[in-house]
């Protein structure tokens, strides 16, 4: 899952950031998470997922490294 993807800002500048199970990825995502059953995404205010990455923490400090305000969805 190291693979680079660029992220954008959204109008607000907000990015939301929520658990995904990982049997609900596409196959080709699920080969390369290994024994994790829960990711995080980073998604923009339009619901484009900018980012996946394999924990809450990361998510947000990702988020706030690229000048990007987090949100916690439930």
């Amino acid at each position: 899952m190291n693979t680079p993807h660029p992220l954008a800002l959204s109008d607000e500048g907000i990015v939301y950031i929520r658990p995904v199970a990982v049997k609900d990825l596409p196959d080709e995502l699920r080969a390369q998470v290994g024994s994790e059953t829960e990711m995080f995404a980073v998604h923009a205010a339009n619901g484009d997922r900018l980012a996946l990455v394999s924990n809450r923490h990361m998510a947000f400090a990702l988020a706030r490294q690229n000048h990007m305000q987090p949100v916690n969805v439930h």
